[in-house]
């Protein structure tokens, strides 16, 4: 007879990726995750593998709800600056109010916890960088495209600032930041690189 699973894996993942995005792998234990999803520890582990190997499905699973899909808005959408404009602010809205106000992002949690000593949460991490500033950087390339950046912006060296700006943004909005302070580093940020009207 085959084993029949009687919970939802893909249910139970959800609730694992919300616990580990809230509180980070290093303080989440096994009985959290249990209270968590509501499964026993032999159905989790047969299912998932330890809590390494669930925390590593849980990171891809945000990647893939989350990231990516912001990622894809941003290098898809050809208005240039405005786009990460929108990009900034979506951000700071998600990150500071509603349902995950001051969770941060998982991913950036990541790079402070415990994690990325882990080969494989680094190559995660790394990627999520890589699609990060390579969208950014998809932007820029529009942005200068139609005039909207200042003469001789280099916008490889500017999608990497404004990918460490985005870090900067969920690690501060965890830890409280006002949103309005937030949006004025954004809008400061965005300013220095955008062409000025002509006088």
């Amino acid at each position: 007879m085959p084993d029949i699973k009687h919970f939802d894996p893909e249910a139970a993942l959800e609730a694992a990726m919300r616990l580990f995005w809230r509180q980070g792998v290093a303080a989440t234990g096994v009985q959290d995750v249990v209270n968590a999803t509501g499964l026993n520890r032999s159905s989790l582990y047969a299912t998932f593998g330890g809590k390494q190997d669930l925390y590593l499905a849980a990171l891809r699973r945000y990647m893939q709800q989350w990231s990516e899909s912001a990622f894809r808005r941003v290098a898809e959408d050809g208005r240039g600056l405005p786009a990460v404009c929108d990009f900034f602010a979506d951000l700071i809205e998600v990150r500071c109010s509603g349902e995950y106000a001051r969770w941060g992002c998982m991913m950036v949690n990541a790079h402070a916890g415990a994690g990325p000593e882990d080969p494989e949460v680094r190559a995660l991490l790394d990627r999520q960088h890589q699609l990060l500033r390579d969208a950014l950087e998809a932007a820029l390339t529009r942005a200068e495209a139609r005039g909207e950046l200042s003469p001789h912006t280099d916008t490889a060296a500017a999608a990497d600032a404004l990918a460490l700006l985005a870090y900067g943004v969920n690690v501060r909005s965890r830890a409280g930041a006002d949103p309005a302070a937030l949006k004025r580093t954004v809008s400061a940020a965005l300013g220095a690189m955008a062409r000025q009207p002509d006088h």
